[in-house]
């Protein structure tokens, strides 16, 4: 399986009479962009608005960020299973517009763990400092559903919406020649048995909390009873996940799948020829010994005779490393710690809040204090936070 992704940098969106690339400029339309998300079910009207990096700028409840994506014909669907036809996805052609992402709000605050500001998209200042979608320029969609409409289904709706706007402005880029091509391909024409194998093992699901009625998770299916699935790394990148909508589950942005930093560093180091890389598997973590046995033995068999280093997030509240460590096993030959949740800081007032109701937007107004975790981008479970722990 051979993926082409066709790099189109953004500097800037830009509101105009129609979607188009103005050279690093992606121009596009509200008109256009309201009729797109008016046809969907669940959808009664939607807002837009755009923001700059570094703008004094705060907008959330955050419920997704897209980067604008679009797959050129003769290569698999634009999100099979939920957009498209459930095809294999990770194939073909596809067009990136990198630099731009599309950001849609919650209406109303998630609470569960995230408490009562849900994710928050910080565009200046300390906390946007340790977030990349700081740096990147963002189509804010601001759905309003229709009443009455049930959690899941208005969930279904704001994903079918975001979905369909960034392919929707990344098929402006489709005729356009890109500033450069990634080729993302395993097979290779010389041998590799000399190199060690490496495969990558994600959890894209806790079975700490169900699966929302029709949620869409892996090729627009739920995870419910799910064993660990060999999946082919282009299939993370192009198309065939999407996070939960639980927002306790948080750091695991559909653009953070479509630019997963572990496995984009192990396709770098299989083509330098430092490693092979042998492929991936997708499992969901377990809330009782029996499934956590059942998900860990058939992983382990999908995956043999591997060195195994374990990726984990620290959650200890006091701060101690004693309290963090969760693995104790013979058979771990490395734990990567990467950061915690007891980073805060006191975010201060904005220029501009972009909120789905006046009730949030006075909330975030600000200033208030914000953990590490609420603030979108930075905490990340799979490897993509700039946190550390450090013991002194």
């Amino acid at each position: 399986m051979q993926l082409i992704l066709a790099i189109h940098p953004i500097t800037e969106i830009r509101f105009g009479e129609n979607t188009r690339l103005d050279g690093t400029v992606l121009v596009t339309a509200r008109d256009e962009l309201r009729r797109l998300a008016s046809q969907l079910p669940g959808i009664e009207s939607v807002d837009f608005e755009i923001v700059h990096p570094g703008e004094s700028c705060r907008a959330g409840p955050i419920f997704d960020i897209v980067e604008p994506r679009a797959k050129a014909p003769g290569g698999s669907p634009d999100w099979p299973g939920i957009l498209g036809a459930p095809q294999t996805a990770g194939g073909g052609t596809t067009h990136v517009l990198n630099g731009a992402a599309v950001t849609l709000l919650r209406e109303e605050s998630p609470r569960e763990s995230r408490g009562v500001t849900g994710f928050v998209l910080e565009m200046s200042g300390e906390a946007a400092s340790a977030s990349h979608y700081a740096k990147l320029s963002h189509l804010i969609v601001i759905p309003h559903s229709k009443p009455s409409l049930p959690v899941h289904a208005q969930q279904k709706a704001y994903r079918s919406a975001q979905l369909q706007i960034a392919v929707h402005l990344a098929r402006a880029a489709l005729d356009v020649t890109p500033d450069w091509t990634q080729k993302l391909d395993l097979s290779a024409a010389e041998s590799r048995t000399a190199l060690p194998r490496v495969a990558y093992v994600g959890q894209i699901f806790s079975r700490q909390r169900r699966p929302e009625a029709e949620e869409q998770i892996l090729y627009g299916t739920d995870t419910e009873g799910m064993l660990p699935t060999l999946l082919h790394p282009n299939e993370w990148l192009d198309g065939a996940l999407v996070p939960s909508y639980h927002t306790s589950l948080g750091g695991a942005e559909t653009y953070f799948y479509q630019n997963h930093p572990v496995i984009a560093e192990l396709y770098r180091r299989h083509q330098a020829r430092e490693l092979n890389f042998a492929g991936t598997v997708a499992t969901i973590a377990s809330a009782d010994n029996f499934d956590r046995e059942r998900s860990t033995h058939f992983a382990a068999h999908l995956v043999k005779w591997a060195q195994t280093a374990v990726q984990v997030t620290d959650l200890a509240r006091d701060r101690r490393v004693e309290s963090a460590l969760l693995f104790n096993l013979p058979e771990v030959n490395a734990i990567i710690c990467i950061g915690g949740n007891s980073t805060k800081w006191k975010v201060p007032p904005v220029a501009r809040v972009i909120a789905a109701n006046s009730g949030l937007a006075e909330m975030l107004a600000g200033p208030f204090e914000i953990e590490s975790l609420n603030v979108v981008g930075v905490a990340n479970q799979q490897g993509a936070s700039r946190l550390r722990s450090m013991v002194y």
